[in-house]
């Protein structure tokens, strides 16, 4: 790809997977208006090494797009020609399994590296996907403080199943139950805390939980 090509992909990408310039800026530890300079701007005139190798492995694309020269290098590959590794965004946000935090605004600080092959195997798109830490203890112990969440943001409605959602002001984690008509029921895995009963307009789902992780 042409240097001249790579500000208006990576615009391209950026839109796809719905994340902001500020928030990649952050993310390779330059200052916010970093990449709106070099897609607006032309300034800086290519991006750095180091800087295109990490937004090329959080989209999951060849470094080629993002203005590396092509040479005769070696690209780890899977079976059926897509990456072998993708990152996922993580957030600064928190999903409370307790009293309920409020939603800040969401921006990239870091990422998480999983297998894209494992990705597929789950049925999952990585463009819609986000990785969160849990706060609170409302859902031990399937889900203990500070652990990371990767939540599919493709939205299907509300189903049973451990969801992210935002009830009010707060984003919560819980355990949905939509068995009682007219009704949904966000319950806590931990006998402390008290179901919660909302209407169905009540509540935003933000996505599915589909994975853990954390400290033993």
């Amino acid at each position: 790809m042409e240097i001249a090509d790579t500000p208006r992909r990576l615009l391209e990408l950026a839109d796809a997977r719905r994340v902001s310039l500020a928030s990649l800026s952050r993310m390779i530890g330059k200052n916010p208006s970093y990449l709106q300079q070099f897609v607006r701007k032309g300034s800086p005139r290519k991006l750095e090494e180091g800087d295109r190798a990490m937004l090329a492995r959080f989209f999951g694309v060849d470094e080629t797009e993002l203005g590396k020269l092509k040479d005769n290098s070696f690209i780890a590959v899977d079976p059926v020609g897509a990456p072998g590794w993708v990152d996922v965004p993580r957030l600064t946000l928190g999903a409370s399994a307790g009293p309920g935090t409020l939603d800040g605004e969401e921006a990239v600080f870091d990422t998480i590296r999983f297998s894209a092959r494992w990705l597929r195997s789950m049925g999952l798109r990585v463009e819609s996907l986000s990785a969160i830490a849990v706060t609170g203890d409302s859902m031990d112990p399937t889900l203990r403080d500070g652990d990371e969440i990767l939540v599919d943001r493709t939205v299907q409605g509300l189903r049973d199943g451990i969801h992210v959602l935002r009830l009010e002001d707060n984003l919560l984690v819980k355990r949905v139950e939509t068995s009682r008509p007219g009704l949904v029921v966000l319950l806590s895995d931990n006998p402390v805390y008290r179901p919660i009963e909302c209407r169905p307009d009540e509540v935003e789902v933000i996505g599915r939980v589909v994975w853990k992780g954390g400290r033993i």
